[in-house]
């Protein structure tokens, strides 16, 4: 299982995150595509490297066109819904704006659909979140972790007038969140970074499970700090213990009336909202008609949308659905490098053994874009050893 852990010994924000991303091998390129899938416009990503206490990190700007509007959750959301990013991402972000809601909704004592963002509702805040889950996912990684916070002191300003630090989104999103408050007189902790990780993180401040470091990232802060170097320390590594174990729901229908030309973009559709896996099987039904088994993976939490696609756009009556246990081992992702360019290799482990194959996805562009065979590409992945 691939662990992600930040050290926020300089507190955390959206912009800290993508730059330990982005320093920990997350390709800027790679980060920019998937955020125009948001439709945002104006929105362009900056990286550089810079020093902190003489530590060398990465800063990542994001920056947005002039005039972008605020937003309430439900303008939000629309956007996150209708952009053709994974459906763990959005669903993901999503989660991490109502949890930003309900925390402003507590500090103004109105509901959260009156809740009206101003900072984190702004383009460039969008895509601090969503480039912190995409990136996440990119790098292969399961479960996040982290040390405990650690907060600033004062006064800053923003769209309400003059907030005492840290400022009461913070507080309410971090209760019960082990923290330290320093005497650094800046914001350690913006309501974006708190959102991040108290919605994403496993544990915070408890320690994390015994791991294999295999990539290091420093998302650099705005300002140079003088009583710290002002960066957020991300460890990407891997555990290797015992196989993860997860509670699915297998949802299946048989079909024998339905053309075959509609089960490629029903399973487009059930992996595009969040299946974990969907498959046909073919099978003999009654009076020896020929027919298949359409079987869906999915989480619990999905099930009811997968069913209800099965039964809305199929011909079938109805659905089986029963609870199974997943075993399934340690997964991450890698880039490596042939000599037909970079290709992203899936990479699993488990015993001490690891192995490797290539993107089907990556493989066909480059061999339609370079003319060669895809086999050629696929081999020269192969060969190739991932870090």
């Amino acid at each position: 299982m691939r662990l992600a852990y930040f050290d926020c010994t300089a507190g955390i924000s959206g912009d800290m995150i993508l730059g330990a991303l982005v320093d920990a091998g997350l390709r800027i390129e790679v980060l920019q595509t998937e955020l125009d899938k948001l439709r945002l416009d104006g929105i362009r990503l900056r990286a550089g490297k810079v020093q902190r206490h003489g530590i060398a990190a990465t800063k990542v700007d994001v920056v947005a066109a002039e005039g972008q509007r605020h937003r309430r959750l439900k303008d939000v959301l629309g956007i996150i819904d209708a952009a053709t990013i994974s459906g763990r991402a959005k669903r993901q972000a999503g989660a991490i704006f109502r949890r930003l809601a309900e925390a402003e909704a507590e500090v103004h004592d109105i509901s959260v659909e009156r809740v009206h963002f101003h900072e984190v509702g702004a383009a460039d805040a969008i895509a601090d979140i969503a480039g912190a889950v995409i990136g996440l996912e990119q790098l292969g990684v399961e479960r996040v972790y982290a040390s405990p916070l650690r907060f600033g002191r004062g006064t800053t300003r923003s769209a309400h007038g003059v907030l005492p630090v840290p400022v009461p989104a913070v507080v309410a999103l971090c209760r019960d969140v082990p923290g330290e408050r320093t005497d650094i007189p800046f914001e350690l902790v913006t309501p974006t970074g708190a959102a991040v990780l108290t919605t994403l993180a496993q544990q915070i401040g408890a320690g994390t499970p015994p791991f294999r470091t295999r990539r290091i990232g420093y998302g650099a802060g705005a300002r140079d700090l003088d009583q710290v170097p002002n960066m957020l320390r991300l460890e990407i590594g891997d555990s290797e213990s015992s196989p993860q174990t997860d509670a699915l729901d297998l949802i299946e229908t048989n079909i024998d009336d339905m053309s075959p030309e509609i089960y490629g973009y029903l399973i487009d559709r059930l992996l595009g909202e969040g299946a974990r896996d969907a498959y046909l099987t073919p099978v003999i039904m009654k009076k020896g008609r020929p027919g298949v088994v359409l079987s869906v993976l999915a989480d619990p939490d999905r099930t009811q949308s997968a069913a209800d696609l099965i039964l809305r756009e199929t011909t079938t009556l109805g659905v089986r659905i029963r609870r199974v246990e997943r075993q399934a081992v340690s997964r991450r992702t890698e880039v490596v490098e042939t000599a037909f360019g970079a290709v992203t290799v899936k990479v699993a482990s488990y015993g001490g053994r690891t192995r490797s194959a290539p993107e089907f996805e990556d493989c066909a562009r480059i061999a339609k874009e370079q003319g060669v065979p895809i086999l050629d590409v696929y081999r020269a992945a192969a060969s190739a050893e991932a870090g």
